[in-house]
């Protein structure tokens, strides 16, 4: 298993060149076509305290200013992909993590930086995650390569965890060092036998992976110090939550994974 098509989102409001250089490098490890992606919209019409609304006249100007964007990120990606990886390029004037998510149909995995907190103009992460049927890499901040050298994987026996598993295999088995590791708050010896599967499962699948039980309550915090004190560059997870009208539901591990930008992560649903 390989991943053969890559996304990688650039942000219209942070420099582009660190993420390309991600995408560029992850596109010559695995042998992948590389698609860059950009967007960003314009905000709905919004009353002010005289009753007024944004006119037609500043709309228009709000998107030609993001269409010009667009267009600047579009040749840096072109500037900086070289001529020997095969890429593509598309944009649009919309909701970035809307974009990405309908744009996921055509690749193996997506890549984006750090979020933001305007929703019209930067990647909802964890969004993006559950929706967009592919496993996301998001990226640490400042970060131009993604190793992968020591992968920790971060082990809960849920369908999202074998998910992520099976998704990142990729990368773990170009890795120096796997650790699969759970926090555990019940010691039942239950979780050392799911440790021990999948060790196994890895191993068939020509990965030796070593297994380790935090001890203590599940926190995200928890598991990126751990991560952290093995030196990993790299956290696989299940995005574990689900979603209620319009709003998403995270567990505690998987929010602080999303608002950690220290590290990078990998999280299927």
């Amino acid at each position: 298993m390989s991943y053969k098509s890559i996304i990688v989102n650039l942000a219209v409001d942070a420099p582009p060149a660190p993420i390309v250089k991600v995408g560029v490098e992850l596109a010559e490890r695995f042998g992948a076509r590389l698609i860059g992606l950009a967007a960003a919209d314009v905000p709905p019409l919004v009353a002010t305290g005289q009753g007024m609304v944004y006119e037609g006249e500043i709309i228009q100007i709000q998107r030609t200013e993001i269409e010009k964007r667009l267009a600047e990120l579009r040749a840096e990606f072109e500037r900086l992909v070289p001529a020997s990886i095969f890429s593509e390029w598309g944009q649009a004037v919309c909701s970035p993590t809307r974009f990405l998510s309908v744009s996921a149909r055509a690749a193996d995995l997506v890549v984006t930086g750090e979020a933001g907190d305007n929703v019209f103009r930067a990647v909802d992460i964890g969004s993006l995650a559950l929706g967009a049927g592919r496993p996301v890499l998001a990226v640490a901040s400042n970060v131009e390569h993604v190793r992968a050298k020591t992968v920790l994987v971060a082990w809960k026996d849920t369908r999202e965890a074998r998910r992520a598993i099976v998704d990142a295999l990729p990368f773990m088995a170009k890795a120096s060092e796997v650790v699969v590791a759970t926090i555990d708050m019940s010691h039942d010896e239950s979780i050392r036998d799911s440790l021990a599967d999948v060790a196994a499962f890895l191993e068939h699948h020509g990965i030796m992976a070593r297994t380790e039980l935090i001890a203590g309550e599940a926190d995200g915090d928890r598991l990126v110090s751990f991560a952290r004190s093995i030196h990993a560059d790299l956290i696989v997870s299940g995005a574990y939550g689900h979603s209620r009208l319009r709003e998403w539901a995270f567990g505690g591990v998987t929010r602080s994974l999303i608002a950690d930008n220290g590290i990078n992560r990998f999280m299927s649903y």
